[in-house]
């Protein structure tokens, strides 16, 4: 049994003709009467009753038909999704992103994206960095938000979608949080929260360098994964942090942020779209167009306000 025999079959039990039937098929009579038989052949019964003025079901054809009908039906959605699919209408977008992103990035990114291909589901992860490459390499994200630079070399691509440099962190009723701008050395005696190494390796390379380049080690008193958790442990006096200027925009008044005024961040940190390199999967490419549209519109950050 095939798609095309129960074609004839719904179509002969909807015109009750061989005639009409072969018409609408078209398709020469004989042939379809050989089909019908063969199909009624392998049920090992009866679909039809034929008489000298046509054919009407048999008990066995009318309890048949409607399944016909729905298998009909399910085999053209199928066929209709797989068409979509392959023009990029239709599927599902895994993607990995950091928490920073849903600063700016992500609120803008999704609706943009979704309004442009509603029949694409996004299938969203919140993880770090290095977790996200790592899934993308393992074929286990299609694409990802992250934050670069990237220390770890794999088959990726990346897109530069938000610049940034570092600013200082500092609670609200500190000493600090007067000044508009502050020099990193000046911070050189206060306790320090940083990204675990092991979590977050590029932005504690490029804060450790900073400190480094002001010309002490930092004491790094916490250490958290994400920056809303870093804010919050400035904000509750446990020390001081650089995190991404963009953060200024976004958080309570309960933390100043301050501008470096040295040593000037000569390293540049931002978020990214990171694919696998030389991809060519419609879906990914259709997502980066959007991530470039949302990006051109999108303010650099390195703009953000020194206080809040």
């Amino acid at each position: 049994m095939d798609l095309r025999q129960l074609q004839q079959f719904v179509v002969l039990a909807e015109t009750g003709n061989f005639h009409r039937a072969a018409e609408r098929l078209h398709m020469a009579q004989p042939p379809l009467s050989i089909s019908i038989r063969k199909l009624e052949a392998e049920l090992g019964t009866p679909l039809f009753v034929r008489t000298t003025r046509g054919v009407r079901l048999t008990q066995a054809g009318d309890a048949a038909l409607n399944d016909a009908r729905r298998a009909l039906f399910h085999a053209d959605q199928a066929r209709a999704a797989a068409v979509s699919a392959a023009h990029g209408e239709r599927g599902a977008l895994r993607i990995g992103f950091v928490g920073s992103a849903t600063y700016a990035l992500l609120p803008k990114l999704i609706p943009a994206f979704r309004d442009a291909h509603p029949g694409i589901e996004l299938i969203l992860h919140e993880s770090t960095s290095a977790s996200i490459l790592d899934r993308i390499e393992r074929g286990q994200l299609d694409a990802g938000l992250v934050r670069f630079p990237i220390l770890t070399s794999g088959p990726f691509s990346l897109l530069p979608l938000e610049s940034d440099t570092f600013v200082a962190a500092v609670p609200a009723d500190s000493a600090f949080a007067r000044q508009a701008g502050i020099a990193l050395k000046t911070l050189a005696n206060e306790p320090f929260i940083m990204h675990p190494s092991a979590d977050v390796p590029n932005l504690q390379a490029v804060a450790m360098l900073l400190c480094q380049q002001a010309g002490f080690v930092p004491r790094i008193a916490q250490e958290a994964v994400q920056v809303q958790t870093i804010v919050s442990l400035v904000e509750s006096g446990l020390g001081v942090a650089l995190v991404p200027g963009v953060t200024a925009r976004y958080t309570n008044r309960r933390v100043r942020f301050l501008r470096l005024t040295t040593p000037r961040p000569a390293a540049r940190i931002g978020i990214a779209l990171a694919t696998r390199q030389n991809t060519d999967d419609r879906h990914v490419q259709q997502f980066l167009a959007a991530a470039r549209r949302v990006a051109a519109q999108t303010p650099a950050a390195e703009g953000a306000p020194a206080r809040l």
